[in-house]
């Protein structure tokens, strides 16, 4: 494919570095002019003039821009964008508040832009498989999701917590694996860093499907660790997006013959399968899709629409847990 779009990048820090490595690679995208107030930190435009500001992208005659600045930043420079018909990829989360978010949906939707958010965890090829094959019912009913996302605390992170950071993913890839939205959730938080946001979230929930979900989520712990359990009628898969691996653990079928053990009614330990399956890099594959989405192909992205539903969930999580816990309901339109 020949280059086409012309593409601008606002942000050149930490996720800036890779979009604007992935933007000059990818077919059909020509990356020609990028944007941040506090230059090129990393040195990842040679030979382009970045300039100072999103007004200033906005007016570099682009086709589609990428929005990588910090959170608080999010609804004032899409909209920006939105106003010169540039069509926007804005890192997750969609914006600082949800009212901000669905403003900007309404506003990219009005205009006939493709406004999408940087939920690239839809990307990551163990997700991508764990989705097809919840979809052609190869473990039946999902009864539950649960995810654990732990880690040290990013320095690059200032304006938001755990929550907006990186609960944002599990909730998005949740709702997106299994096609249902939240219906309610149940949180308890911790603030342990001493920063002004909170470094640690539990969150538990039900889905629009009836299934039982919970989140494990903190900036607090020495390793890191990635991983989504799925669990249904006729098995669990386990998907380790750090290492994109997906692993099915089925249903016995043999007959226990442990007496002790064969009282109880539950299911027993079946066949153990780790699946091969090419694994492409995820926010490459994210960015392919934002070409074609504009190209009017069909794509995973995560519209601005459904980022708003995950950031709805995400204050009803805080909001519940600044009232000790109270069950907090979520539906809205997604």
């Amino acid at each position: 494919m020949s280059k086409g779009l012309r593409a601008g990048l606002l942000g050149l820090g930490m996720m800036g570095r890779h979009h604007a490595r992935l933007l000059r690679e990818i077919d059909g995208i020509d990356l020609v002019a990028v944007a941040d107030p506090a230059g090129d930190p990393h040195g990842v435009a040679p030979g382009m003039d970045v300039l100072p500001d999103v007004e200033a992208l906005a007016a570099a005659g682009i086709d589609i821009a990428v929005v990588a600045v910090p959170t608080r930043f999010h609804a004032a420079a899409a909209s920006a964008l939105a106003a010169a018909d540039v069509h926007v990829l804005v890192e997750k989360p969609i914006a600082d508040s949800s009212t901000d978010g669905e403003a900007l949906a309404d506003l990219f939707e009005a205009r006939g832009l493709v406004g999408a958010v940087g939920h690239v965890e839809r990307f990551n090829p163990a997700l991508q498989q764990l989705r097809s094959r919840l979809a052609e019912g190869e473990i039946g009913d999902v009864y539950q999701i649960a995810t654990r996302r732990q880690s040290t605390f990013p320095a690059r992170i200032g304006d938001v917590g755990v929550a907006k950071d990186l609960a944002t993913h599990d909730i998005d890839l949740t709702a997106w694996v299994v096609q249902a939205s939240y219906e309610a959730v149940s949180a308890q938080t911790a603030f342990k860093s001493g920063r002004s946001h909170e470094d640690m979230i539990a969150i538990a929930g039900r889905l629009s499907d009836g299934a039982v979900v919970n989140h494990l989520i903190n900036w607090l712990s020495p390793m890191k660790e990635r991983v989504t359990v799925v669990t249904g009628e006729r098995g669990t898969f386990i998907a380790d997006t750090a290492t994109a691996d997906l692993t099915l653990h089925r249903n016995g079928t043999a007959a226990l013959e442990w007496e002790s053990v064969s009282t109880f009614r539950g299911v027993s330990e079946g066949d153990v399968t780790r699946f091969a399956f090419p694994k492409r890099e995820p926010l490459r594959a994210e960015l392919e899709a934002f070409r074609d989405a504009v190209n009017g192909l069909p794509t995973n992205l995560s519209t601005m629409r459904e980022a708003v539903h995950v950031l709805r969930v995400v204050e009803a999580s805080l909001e519940s847990a600044a009232d000790g816990g109270r069950l907090i309901r979520t539906a809205v339109r997604v």
